[in-house]
């Protein structure tokens, strides 16, 4: 590789299983790969970033922390020149880059992995690696880039089949191959853009560990994420950013869970408790449910659970396996294939979301602005969607404005939607504010069961913890909740029971204060857990 990022990293294995919790910042400063100084990008009256300066030190990992809007995406695509910033510089090592040149910042030593990989499914993971580098076809060539990569991922850990089509790869394997692309181009710096997002815990710490060798040796990494735990677990140290600006930085030896949260907010952040909680009757039974393939994005076999009034259900997995295939059931936007779905002992035979409203069923959706909200129309008409045909909204087959706006004006103030008024049109509203609408709408109708998909993507601390607070009112009140989440730390936080879904296999974890992520891990990742579940998380 040049000696640039992974010479001697092996033979520094045997020491990379916990990075240096008592490291200071002044260790680290002998050597600045990447500075960034008063980027400043607006878009129109928006500004995205607001003078930043961020600077990453030889042989650190530095967490960028900040809900969505907060400038994140913005300052690393500047930094890997898809943006032109208006104002500030960006430096790597002791070259200044052009602004909106990837190739500058790819030939200085920048490399990025999204969330969302660009890789060429029909090719090996050999052929993926080389791809941009150097014609495929090259005789020789191929001998030599297999010798590189396979020193590469002797000195990293970042084991992979080069030979196998991508397209038969894991998650975990496929993402191993874009950061080893990084690698291969002799990086300085290497941007992980929500690393974890798709990997099982276990999948997770073994990427962590190839973070701390990969820093050891010298390579400068950008965390990207919002899961807290992680970023403490694998950060030096971590930089928030809020409404564009640097909020502020933080040694992660120094931080804890409600520093940064707080740091995010810009204010402290109540702490939610969830009670013990008293399940009452079945509501939702699923009896030996399958659903084909082409009616949800993943098909779901054989499913057998149960959800009872007072209590939440998470559902963990890895995105992907079946969690569509649920959603959609209880949505009314499909039947199973075969085996029953009960809604309170009786079969759900159609796919009638009007039905399903009316039976007192109220869905919190994936996609809250595709899904959740009408863009166009305004939060009075949004909130009263569902009950549009009759009271309180509706008299002799005509609207009632008048109440719809005094729902909405009362809605706004008890979820603290920010907006100038009930005549704002969605559309206008941030990801924070539009579920608070969403959130509005589903509860003030009392609803027997709430179905929660991915209910805090994308919030602020803020407004995560106010959500959760009014779901476990709701399991208080009565109502069977069913949250499915990506996000482990929150299906802890807020289920009384977890479910597991992987290749359309459903399996029933038991209580939550029964297990930790090493054994949901295992279940998500389509193993067995034979051995004692361990302590609650």
């Amino acid at each position: 590789m040049g000696g640039r990022t992974t010479a001697g990293l092996a033979g520094r294995a045997g020491q990379s299983g916990e990075h240096d919790k008592g490291a200071t910042l002044a260790n680290r400063q002998a050597e600045i790969v990447l500075s960034l100084q008063g980027i400043t990008k607006r878009f129109g009256p928006l500004v995205a970033n607001d003078g930043l300066d961020l600077t990453l030190h030889r042989g650190e990992i530095l967490a960028l922390l900040g809900e969505n809007g907060a400038g994140k995406t913005t300052l690393m695509n500047i930094l890997f020149g898809h943006y032109v910033q208006d104002e500030g510089s960006v430096r790597v090592a002791d070259q200044i880059l052009p602004p909106g040149s990837p190739g500058a910042a790819l030939a200085a030593g920048v490399g990025m992995v999204h969330q969302h990989f660009a890789l060429a499914e029909n090719l090996s993971g050999l052929d993926n690696i080389r791809l941009g580098t150097e014609p495929l076809m090259r005789l020789g060539a191929s001998r030599a880039a297999r010798r590189k990569i396979e020193r590469i991922i002797a000195e990293s850990g970042l084991e992979v089949d080069l030979d196998r089509r991508v397209a038969a790869l894991t998650v975990g394997e496929k993402q191993r191959v874009e950061i080893l692309k990084a690698l291969y181009r002799d990086v300085r710096v290497l941007i992980l853009d929500e690393p974890t997002a798709v990997l099982t815990p276990q999948e997770a710490e073994g990427l962590f560990t190839v973070l701390r060798r990969l820093a050891a040796n010298g390579l400068g990494v950008i965390f990207i994420s919002h899961k807290l735990g992680e970023v403490l677990a694998v950060s030096h140290r971590i930089a928030v950013l809020r409404a564009g600006r640097k909020a502020g930085e933080l040694l992660t030896a120094q931080a804890d869970r409600r520093a940064i949260a707080d740091l995010m907010v810009g204010k402290a952040v109540a702490e939610v408790r969830r009670s013990a909680p008293t399940p009452g009757k079945a509501l939702v039974e699923f009896r030996k449910v399958s659903l084909a393939r082409g009616v949800a994005r993943a098909p779901l076999t054989d499913a057998s659970f149960t959800l009872r009034r007072g209590e939440i259900v998470g559902i963990a997995g890895v995105s992907g396996n079946g969690q569509a295939a649920i959603a959609a059931l209880l949505s009314g936007l499909a039947v199973p294939s075969s085996g029953q779905v009960l809604l309170d002992g009786t079969p759900i035979t159609s796919a009638n979301p009007r039905a399903l409203v009316a039976a007192g069923v109220a869905r919190m959706p994936e996609d809250r602005q595709h899904d959740g909200v009408v863009g166009t129309m305004s939060i009075a008409d949004n909130i009263a969607l569902e009950e549009v045909r009759g009271k309180p909204f509706a008299r002799f087959g005509l609207l009632d404005r008048k109440a719809m706006r005094a729902r909405a004006n009362a809605a706004i103030a008890a979820y603290d939607i920010r907006c100038p008024g009930s005549d704002t049109e969605a559309r206008l509203l941030s990801g924070g504010n539009a579920q608070k609408l969403i959130l509005a709408r589903v509860l003030e109708r009392e609803p027997r069961l709430i179905l929660a998909n991915q209910p805090t993507r994308g919030l602020d601390i803020g407004a995560q913890s106010e959500i959760h607070r009014r779901l476990i009112a709701a399991r208080d009140r009565g109502a069977a909740v069913l949250v499915i989440s990506e996000d482990l730390d929150e299906l802890f936080a807020l289920a009384d029971r977890l479910l597991v879904v992987h290749a359309g296999q459903v399996s029933d974890a038991g209580p939550s204060a029964a297990l930790d992520r090493g054994s949901v891990g295992l279940l998500m990742a389509g193993q067995s857990i034979t051995a004692p579940l361990g302590v609650p998380a």
